[in-house]
């Protein structure tokens, strides 16, 4: 049977309760709003500051120091010189990097409460889900890397000829690393923790939304005895991150976002010199539910799928797909659902569904079920914002949706859920793929060959089965086709930070 809940597999397999959640704090101290190089705080350059806002009030909480291409430059050197053969960093033990990436792990888990609070105060999602979900799994992921610290190690190859050759796994230098706003303290982790533990330095730029879990977590890091130049944090907008990708010295780009961004990144990584890239971009994930599952159990799972964060997922199971048969029960029960999901202050344990980030996306997610309506879909429930305080949108549910909507088409990244029919498993699977998209993918189903056959069939970076958002530390995480390419996570992970150097070595024979 389906287990599911309001909060994603990984939290109920961590088995955290309502009752185990600290008290939050409301208006948490912002400690840091600077520039974070060489283990330092410092101002912009150009004097210039932005703000960071709360999602939930549309007011200011503080104004953030405005990384320019000056800051980028400074923090990128440092960097570099942090890399440098004979520096503290290159010097030290593997061992003694894991050792660190432990130390910073258990400092995120002292003061997880105050970090929950600030995720919540700039991006918007409930606390309960930023205590539960993400700090618990920003340290489970540090952790995770710490162990591969000195662990990941090349081979002695059998070489034809009088040769020894072995291979060295070597770190790949200074890596810059941009990160989004719906998930910025889980980001920062998956981020840094690999490049870290395989020996890497780190120039971070956080999205200009939610900078500051970023820039509290990196006097953590400080605090946690990491060398001076290995991590540095760049507060700032779009021209910050352009910056960090042109800079000559970074060797490395890794990117969480949107697609259109990443094909920038991309194209921009190969002018000059050709940079590594690691990009997880958009997501039109088709959600497949056949018609012997347990309906009530499908429903919840797939509300969950769609709503949680609310709905600002690169994986949200936005496409679902429901076998013809149970299509109007599952209607039925899915618009009941949604009309219940609870929604207001995100500091309340009991609140469900938060605000969007900004009052852009909100606009934009309005905007994109206005098209919805224009081109047939029927609007069963939500589709306003609510209330006039703050950017919350309703809990929106489309049924007749046909794969020309824009809304089946487009990442809405946002709380609407569009419901599908389908017959057989040959159209399903010609309409599952049919998107440039291939992040993410499920099948609902009792019939082990229906679901062996249908995940072969599907492409997509990760597929689940009976269940959905179970991304765990262990696992690797990225996307086919315009999804991205590359890995982060699991052993694939630390794979994107390490270039692997042959050594060969000429054996010579003594005469006898």
């Amino acid at each position: 049977m389906l287990r599911v809940s309001r909060l994603i597999n990984y939290m109920q397999k961590c088995a955290f309760s309502v009752q185990a959640i600290p008290k939050p704090t409301e208006n948490p101290q912002i400690l840091h709003s600077g520039i974070f190089i060489n283990n330092e705080w410092h101002k912009s350059k150009s004097g210039e500051t932005f703000l960071t806002i709360n999602p939930t009030t549309g007011e200011v909480i503080t104004e953030i120091q405005k990384g320019g291409k000056a800051d980028i430059d400074a923090a990128v050197d440092a960097a570099h010189d942090a890399f440098k053969l004979g520096s503290p960093w290159r010097t030290m033990d593997a061992s003694e990097r894991g050792h660190l990436l432990h130390k910073i792990a258990d400092l995120i888990e002292r003061d997880g409460s105050y970090i929950a609070s600030l995720e919540t105060l700039d991006n918007g999602k409930p606390y309960s889900e930023a205590f539960s979900s993400d700090v618990q799994f920003a340290v489970k992921s540090i952790r995770y890397m710490a162990g591969w610290a000195d662990k990941d190690h090349g081979k002695v190859i059998p070489a034809d000829g009088n040769f020894l050759c072995y291979t060295r796994h070597e770190p790949v230098g200074v890596c810059g690393q941009i990160i989004p706003w719906n998930f910025p303290l889980l980001m920062f982790a998956w981020k840094i923790a690999p490049a870290l533990a395989m020996g890497n330095t780190v120039v971070m730029k956080p999205a200009e939304q939610t900078p500051l879990t970023a820039l509290y977590i990196s006097q953590l890091t400080k605090e946690a005895g990491l060398p001076h130049g290995v991590l540095n944090v760049v507060p700032g907008l779009g021209d910050a991150g352009a910056a960090l990708v042109a800079n000559d010295k970074v060797n490395k780009i890794a990117f969480t976002g949107s697609t259109e961004v990443g094909l920038k990144i991309q194209q921009a990584s190969g002018v000059g010199r050709l940079k590594r890239t690691t990009l997880e971009l958009g997501g039109k994930s088709p959600y497949i539910i056949l018609a012997d599952v347990d309906i009530a159990q499908a429903v919840e799972a797939a509300h969950n799928a769609v709503f949680y964060n609310q709905g600002q997922v690169c994986v949200s199971g936005s496409r679902t797909f429901i076998q013809e048969s149970i299509y109007d029960e599952f209607v039925e029960r899915s618009v009941e659902r949604a009309k219940k999901r609870i929604i207001g202050n995100p500091f309340d344990l009991k609140t469900e569904h938060g605000p969007q980030i900004d009052e852009t996306q909100m606009e934009k997610i309005l905007g994109l079920i206005k098209a919805g309506e224009r081109d047939g879909a029927k609007l069963l429930t939500g589709g306003k914002r609510h209330g006039d305080k703050g950017y919350f949108v309703q809990p929106t549910v489309f049924g007749d949706v046909e794969d020309s909507h824009v809304v089946a088409r487009e990442e809405i990244f946002g709380p609407v859920q569009q419901l599908m029919k389908f017959k057989d498993l040959d159209e399903i699977i010609d309409r599952a793929n049919s998107t440039n998209y291939g992040l993410a993918a499920a099948v609902f189903s009792k019939d082990i060959d229906t679901v062996n056959y249908l995940t072969q069939a599907i492409k997509a970076g990760t597929l689940w089965v009976n269940t959905y958002n179970a991304i765990v530390a262990q696992c690797p995480f990225g996307g086919y086709k315009d999804s991205g390419h590359g890995r982060e996570m699991g052993e694939y992970g630390i794979k994107q930070y390490t270039e692997v150097k042959s050594v060969i070595t000429a054996v010579h024979q003594k005469n006898s």
